[in-house]
């Protein structure tokens, strides 16, 4: 391979991770291997002077793609010029003196206050147009919303989650691959929210880093007094130190000494000339600004040998690989595990049993393999599943390999439709978490959904269970006893069928008495004469229950439960009436929140807006997007939330 196609290689390598990184909060590779390979691509572009016109050298971010409205930046948001090297920060520096501060590990907002108080908040998106965030800013943790200054006043500051609130809200994350990786991902989809209600449960804080312009007359001199002067508004802003040539080293090391100890994420420190006019006296590269630089850590990294390769099925299908080598200390604690993410990141680093690696901390959270220093290439994905033992296949997913199991009714599948089963709208067998289902599953006790009635038979290996213990299992065996006794809906609801909620279920129990032989014989014909039930919902119900399996596990169900007296209906005001929803919401919690609201009602609610459509519910009235068009084209009414309500 010539020089010029690495060159070629190193910039759709990067673009794709990045990409995948800042829109989809996802990662395809390591921050180590991404600066390793970048730093490549600089070292061959200044080496052969090829650049390409796409190259991630050359752009500052990526485009921006959500749904969120969209708004161009006064002035580009620039990337900085970086550094690994002490030595290098402190020679930008020279004779001059600078503010060294914490380069924070999250979202740029750029914030714009008039009167006194905050009119707009917008994320730096590709570094020329970002995001309208301005009602998600609004219930950061910690920014004012008013301010004592009256003139127009633009900062720029790092929306970040912290480490203990990162591993607060993953703790409440049952679904191992629904875990937020780390907390930059958490921030920015937190930051990112169209509804400001999942913002203000994350608890975001804003640092602002930049002043970037007030009124003429303030005419601060210095970085240090504009953020003097920002502290005195109310804002918090990043912790930073004024340094020169005598006090660098030392001023260095108080941060080198700290950084393990901040419960913030940083992934290094920024240097920029304190005198305001030098600064911008210096001007700006095609990519960079001349007076200021970033400086990264170098990750603690532990050489050791890897002992084995764990594969883990999860429940969408994936057998995700996970490296055991033997224990190293990292960060001030002992690590023997790292995940392997996908089959591509397992064969770029060619693993091998007895291979020697080198392990590090993502964010120092994360345990991470950097390099294979052996590199034997001799792990081979396993051809069965871990837990079913039915055939796997690699697939391509874009430009990721995976491992899936082909078996549909894999156990580990099934997690959500167990998950679903014991679910308080359902069966409700309380205190079962989708972590005691999976290790139910995985020690057998589980597979098909009656087996939780049939639990009493494994109770000696349970109570010996890590975790578990005899007070464990009597509150287990006293909520499945409870659980016996079961709505028809309910019940109706616990199978999983397509398409099927509870207030669905609620309505079709209704109309064939609860009697499960008339409800299981139905044909769509039948179905659809229930108002609220459409030709689509009835096609996939009548082809659940032609499915032989299906019909067993309902008949074994019905022999371990007593069905209830159904709960007295509430009165159906929205029968015949269909609604579409959309933007956010304020008077519940969510969008499907106020979706089972209404079909509890008799409503039926679609996915757009037709002529079939009475309502759209639209807290903007006013707004210009596609359902609202096609609402006032077709004489659809919009309503509010708080005009819903008021039917």
């Amino acid at each position: 391979m010539t020089k010029k196609e690495r060159i070629e290689e190193l910039v759709e390598l990067l673009l794709k991770a990045g990409y995948a990184y800042e829109q989809e909060n996802r990662e395809i590779m390591s921050n180590y291997e991404y600066d390793m390979l970048y730093d490549e691509l600089v070292a061959l572009e200044k080496e052969t002077g090829y650049v390409m016109s796409k190259s991630p050298t050359m752009h500052v971010g990526y485009e921006v793609v959500s749904e969120l409205p969209k708004e161009r930046h006064a002035s580009p948001m620039l990337s900085l010029d970086k550094t690994k090297s002490p030595e290098a920060l402190k020679n930008f520096l020279g004779d001059h003196e600078g503010l060294l501060s914490w380069k924070l590990d999250g979202l740029t907002n750029v914030l714009t206050y008039r009167n006194g108080e905050l009119v707009k908040a917008v994320t730096r998106g590709n570094g020329e147009i970002g995001e309208i965030i301005t009602n998600n800013a609004k219930v950061y943790k910690n920014i004012p919303l008013k301010i004592p200054y009256t003139g127009e006043l633009v900062i720029r500051g790092e929306a970040i989650i912290t480490y203990s609130e990162f591993e607060r809200i993953n703790s409440q994350i049952e679904d191992a691959d629904a875990k937020y990786k780390n907390p930059r991902n958490l921030c920015s989809g937190s930051v990112r929210q169209l509804n400001n209600a999942i913002t203000a449960e994350r608890n975001v804080l804003l640092y602002v880093f930049g002043l970037i312009s007030t009124d003429p007359d303030m005419g601060f001199k210095t970085r240090h007094e504009g953020f003097e002067w920002l502290s005195s508004m109310g804002f918090k802003c990043v912790e930073s130190k004024l340094v020169n040539s005598e006090n660098f080293d030392e001023t260095f090391g108080y941060f080198k000494e700290q950084v393990t100890k901040n419960d913030f994420p940083s992934d290094g420190l920024v240097l920029c000339f304190d005198d305001v006019a030098y600064s911008a006296s210096l001007g700006r590269t095609a990519k960079f600004p001349r007076d200021s630089i970033a400086f990264k850590w170098q990750d603690e990294t532990a050489r050791t040998k890897m002992i084995t390769i764990e594969w883990n099925a999860s429940r969408t299908g994936l057998i995700n690989p996970i490296a055991v080598f033997e224990p190293v200390e990292l960060e001030g604690t002992t690590v023997s595990r790292a995940s392997v993410h996908n089959v591509s990141i397992a064969e770029g680093l060619k693993l091998g049993v007895g291979d020697e690696i080198e392990v590090y901390k993502a964010n120092m959270i994360i345990p991470q393999i950097s390099v294979n220093h052996t590199g034997s290439g001799t792990l081979k994905p396993p051809a069965t599943c871990p837990v079913c033992g039915m055939p796997t296949e690699i697939k391509a997913e874009g430009d990721v390999k995976v491992l899936i199991c082909k078996n549909p009714d894999c156990a580990a599948k099934k997690i959500k439709s167990f998950s679903l089963f014991v679910s308080r709208d359902a069966v409700n067998i309380e205190g079962v978490s989708e972590n005691t289902i999976e290790k139910f599953i995985n020690e057998g006790y589980l597979r098909e959904l009656p087996d939780f009635f049939r639990i009493s038979r494994f109770e000696d290996r349970i109570v010996k269970l890590e975790g578990f213990g005899r007070k464990s299992y009597d509150n287990l065996h006293a909520a499945i006893e409870k659980a016996r006794n079961v709505s028809p809906a309910g019940l109706l609801y616990s199978l999983g069928v397509p398409n099927i909620g509870v207030a669905t279920a609620k309505l079709i129990c209704r109309h064939f008495d609860n009697d499960f032989d008339r409800i299981r014989r139905a044909d769509v014909q039948e179905l659809t004469a229930i108002d609220g039930i459409g030709e689509v919902i009835a096609k996939a119900f009548v082809e659940f229950f032609k499915s032989e399996k299906a019909n067993a596990v309902l008949d074994e169900l019905l022999k371990e439960v007593k069905l209830t007296a159904a709960e007295e209906a509430k009165e159906q005001k929205f029968s015949g009436l269909t609604f579409v929803i959309t933007g956010s919401v304020e008077k519940f919690k969510n969008r499907n929140e106020l979706k089972d609201h209404i079909e509890s009602l008799g409503g039926h609610v679609a996915g757009s807006v037709s002529k079939n459509t009475d309502y759209l519910i639209n807290n903007d009235s006013m707004s210009q997007s596609t359902k609202n068009k096609t609402a006032r084209e077709l004489g659809v009414k919009v309503i509010t939330e708080e005009e819903f309500l008021n039917l």
